[in-house]
C-alpha cells in the first residue's frame, strides 16, 4: 500500500475522480472527451489511480427496499477490550448485514450501521451475532425513521 504523503493529484487526476464518482461506468473513451486528452492517457492515469488505492473499488448501489431491507439502525457499542480492538472489529465486519464499522471516542468504541428485512430480524442479529461477540458489553440501538441524504461521494476539490 502507498503511504498518503506519496500521494499527489494534480488537476487532470481530480477532473477524473470528479467524473467518475458521478458515473463509475464512465469510459475512457468519454473521459478523454470531456477532458480533452487521448484515451490512452486517460487510461493510464486511472491506472496509476487504482495502483496509488486512490480509486479503491467500483461498487453498484442497490435500492435496499428493493431487497425488502427497510429496516436501518445505528449501534452505539461498549467493548471489554476497548476502542479499536482488532479481534472485534473483525468479527463485526463478518457479520453481512453490517455495512459500517466505526472505532469512536467517547463512552461507547463502536458506532455500526446495520440493515436489516424488519425490527424482528434486527433483533435476531443483536442477539444471534452481536452478543456472541465476547467483549461486546453493551448495546444501544438507534432506528432511523427517515433517511433525508446518505452518500458515498466525497468532496473534491477544484
Amino acid at each position: 500500500m502507498i503511504n498518503e504523503a506519496e500521494i499527489v493529484l494534480d488537476k487532470t487526476d481530480l477532473q477524473i475522480l470528479r467524473l467518475m464518482q458521478d458515473n463509475a461506468r464512465i469510459s475512457n473513451a468519454d473521459l478523454a472527451r470531456e477532458l480533452g486528452m487521448a484515451p490512452s492517457g486517460i487510461l493510464e492515469r486511472v491506472k496509476k489511480l487504482e495502483q496509488k488505492n486512490v480509486i479503491q473499488q467500483y461498487v453498484t448501489k442497490i435500492n435496499p427496499v428493493a431487497l425488502q431491507q427497510k429496516m436501518l439502525a445505528f449501534i452505539f457499542m461498549r467493548s471489554g477490550d476497548g476502542m479499536g480492538s482488532e479481534q472485534t472489529t473483525r468479527e463485526l465486519a463478518k457479520i453481512p448485514e453490517v455495512q459500517e464499522v466505526h472505532s469512536i471516542a467517547g463512552d461507547d468504541c463502536y458506532l455500526v450501521k446495520v440493515r436489516t428485512y424488519d425490527s424482528a430480524t434486527l433483533m435476531q442479529l443483536i442477539r444471534t451475532h452481536f452478543s456472541k461477540i465476547p467483549n461486546i458489553l453493551s448495546t444501544r440501538t438507534t432506528i432511523v425513521l427517515e433517511t433525508v441524504k446518505e452518500q458515498q461521494q466525497l468532496v473534491i476539490p477544484e
